[in-house]
């Protein structure tokens, strides 16, 4: 169908044109996301409609689905006892629109991704790398000449988003036997992501880089465990991080990252430790982060630790669930996390272990760094995904866009 497949042609131009929107605005991922989203599933409608309402109600039905569903209606019902409704309304209001997009197109990208997308990915990942490192070299020339903000920190954006999408595309890439562009696209996001000031992507890079090493080598039961047990350590200890590394982080350590404020991420990380250890069992209600010094449990912390509950977050996504969802939301994204490793679980080589490398870069991103519902962090990894399913999928990536191998 010529409607559909222009549809689809559009959807796969616009995932992979969003690194480099993320350069010229560091906020337009959800956007972009979203339209790309629309446009494949207005092409899969038009392809055969009951075949899409199966794509997108077929993975809710599973373990997985049923406990991300779980964890959206706990975050619902957090709504209750909130002190600020209005507020958690308004995140929710981003967050979910956003969420919706990233599933969509995760769900219906795969199988129907046109066959120039992958190789202009490359291109535009690598340019974006390229911006990033050539704005910043030049004292920001790029920025100046937009007429935007003069401040380095707004590659740090742009480079997150590298670190999710750039393994994925690679990839989808080697599947393809084009190993020149996928090595490319590693070089250039990395060069990106190394010269931008965000010691979270870099740390991303790393993170992802050593596990996707250790999953290629080691065993695959051994791969999953070590991802298993990092991912249920962030979870567990997110909520002592603060006193931890306190106690273990060595003063040469602290000046060394001086410019990520190290110092005052521990102090965050203290102040929001001490309010789950006040109130550990419900949470303080979704979206409450922007203003928790002001809500009840704040107000039981000691006063020296107060005052750095006003920063916006907790600067960790996993202590951010249990400052605000409480037990009940870590079980079920400890749940989740672990349920997500055994479906990587059986993909094949190298499949596994950039899935894993992609996990793993995605937490060490969420325990140091940003408000995780965030709409800009949800597209990316909604465009991350949909990459990844891509190159698992045999022909999900084709001439007319039109495989049935979804």
């Amino acid at each position: 169908m010529v409607a559909a497949g222009r549809l689809f042609a559009a959807g796969g131009g616009l995932l992979a044109v969003m690194p480099l929107a993320m350069v010229l605005a560091n906020r337009s991922s959800p956007a972009v996301v979203g339209l790309a989203a629309l446009a494949f599933l207005a092409g899969r409608c038009l392809e055969d409609a009951a075949a899409c309402r199966e794509h997108l109600l077929r993975p809710l039905a599973s373990a997985l689905g049923g406990t991300a569903l779980a964890f959206l209606a706990w975050c619902l019902v957090s709504l209750s006892w909130t002190p600020f409704p209005a507020s958690a309304l308004r995140v929710l209001g981003e967050f979910l629109p956003t969420l919706a997009a990233a599933y969509l197109l995760a769900a219906l990208a795969p199988g129907r991704i046109p066959a120039f997308a992958p190789r202009l990915a490359a291109g535009v990942i690598g340019l974006a790398g390229l911006l990033i490192a050539g704005d910043l070299a030049s004292d920001l020339a790029l920025e100046r000449a937009l007429g935007r903000r003069v401040a380095a920190f707004v590659h740090n954006r742009p480079a997150l988003t590298l670190d999710l999408v750039a393994g994925p595309v690679a990839l989808v890439l080697w599947r393809r036997r084009a190993r020149g562009p996928a090595t490319a696209v590693i070089a250039l996001a990395a060069l990106g992501v190394l010269r931008s000031i965000s010691g979270a992507a870099q740390l991303g890079l790393l993170a992802g880089a050593a596990m996707f090493a250790l999953a290629r080598v080691l065993p695959p039961r051994i791969g999953i465990g070590l991802a298993g047990l990092g991912l249920g350590l962030a979870v567990a200890l997110a909520p002592v991080e603060g006193d931890l590394l306190a106690r273990i982080m060595p003063e040469a350590a602290h000046e060394r990252l001086v410019q990520s404020s190290s110092r005052a991420r521990v102090a965050i990380a203290r102040s929001f430790g001490a309010s789950v250890a006040a109130d550990p069992w419900r949470g303080a209600g979704v979206g409450t982060s922007a203003r928790f010094a002001e809500t009840p449990v704040a107000g039981t912390v000691p006063p020296e630790m107060r005052v750095l509950l006003g920063v916006g977050h907790p600067h960790n996504s996993f202590l951010q669930v249990w400052a605000e969802l409480g037990l009940p939301g870590a079980v079920l994204a400890s749940l989740a996390l672990m349920l997500l490793l055994a479906r990587i679980a059986r993909l094949p080589q190298p499949d596994r272990a950039a899935a894993l490398g992609l996990v793993a870069g995605t937490a060490a991103i969420a325990f140091v760094e940003h408000n995780g519902w965030a709409a800009w962090w949800t597209a990316g990894l909604g465009a991350a995904i949909s990459w990844m399913r891509a190159a698992s999928k045999p022909g999900a990536i084709t001439g007319s866009g039109m495989d049935d191998s979804a």
